[in-house]
């Protein structure tokens, strides 16, 4: 047998810990421009159905590192006491390929889906946007809420089908919990919703609105109208994943917008591609989550630690 691997676990405490809001912005911004620019590499998500959700097995490398996520989405689980997401990420060496950390799926996916959140505010709101709202206040919609406030957007609303949800997240930030329409009339709207409805209807939003949509991540899912979609300009984390599992699939299979009027965040980062271009249109980002987005954050969680900011579990296998 070969020598025993000793490995960080790092669990949610010490990933939070470990990296704020504000520095996931950072990595977050970083991941996308390394992706973009080729230095980093990511193969297509896998999903395994089952009769209750679907497992996704998430793979890429970067920064020295490669990374293997299992993450579940069980939608149902909440009336079971149990979170809708859970799981691992697998950190390896990429030179040795030796296993070097465990780190908890549920507080990485929060943290990095709050943090694009504000990194396509930053990069295709309209300059003078400030106003949030939040339609959808569980789990990732409060981390996108955090860190849309870590970049100095705000005041906002927060609505939520549950009044204690909406008000214990708008009480934390010093924000106010209000009516679906009144998020919808702010000028950054971040809808965190399940997807198994609409949450944003023709008509319903004003010009010069952007709108992150982050809850559709599998196929059959959709938080707005396809004339909501078809009417704004659009962008996305990557275009493989959008069209087949995101925000943008509905109306890409009903023929209603093609791959030429998408451009991906990397693209705009990077600066091979405009982002907003007129004050009056609505912009819109269809988040379905990246894996470059997880090894950005497994970075500045190792970092942390090796810098003495966290101290994680251990394991020898």
């Amino acid at each position: 047998m070969g020598p025993v691997a000793d490995i960080a676990i790092f669990d949610q405490d010490a990933v939070l810990a470990a990296v704020s809001p504000a520095q996931a912005i950072d990595r977050v911004r970083q991941g996308f421009v390394e992706y973009a620019s080729g230095e980093w590499s990511m193969p297509p998500k896998v999903y395994l159905e089952v009769p209750n959700g679907d497992f996704r097995a998430m793979p890429a490398r970067g920064g020295g590192i490669a990374i293997l996520k299992w993450a579940t989405s069980f939608t149902h689980n909440p009336a079971r006491g149990l979170p809708v997401v859970q799981g691992l990420i697998c950190v390896s060496d990429e030179v040795s390929g030796s296993v070097v950390a465990l780190v908890d799926v549920r507080a990485v996916t929060a943290l990095r889906t709050g943090a694009v959140a504000a990194v396509a505010a930053q990069e295709l709101a309209s300059e003078d946007a400030r106003t949030v709202g939040i339609v959808g206040c569980g789990l990732h919609g409060s981390w996108a809420a955090r860190c849309l406030a870590a970049a100095e957007y705000g005041p906002g609303v927060c609505f939520d089908p549950s009044p204690e949800a909406a008000g214990s997240l708008a009480g934390e930030l010093g924000w106010e919990a209000g009516t679906r329409e009144d998020a919808l009339s702010r000028d950054i709207v971040t809808c965190v919703t399940p997807g198994s409805q609409p949450v944003v209807r023709q008509g319903e939003v004003e010009p010069g609105t952007h709108l992150n949509m982050l809850g559709a991540d599998g196929p059959g899912k959709a938080e707005a109208e396809i004339e909501v979609v078809e009417g704004a300009r659009l962008f996305c984390d990557e275009w493989a994943q959008a069209s087949h599992g995101g925000e943008l699939t509905g109306a890409v299979e009903a023929g209603r917008i093609t791959r030429e009027q998408v451009t991906e965040l990397g693209a705009v980062l990077t600066g091979a591609a405009p982002g907003r271009v007129s004050g009056d249109e609505i912009t819109l980002f269809d988040s379905t989550g990246l894996a470059i987005q997880d090894v950005a954050l497994c970075l500045a969680v190792l970092e942390a630690a090796a810098a003495g900011g966290v101290k994680p579990g251990r394991a020898r296998l």
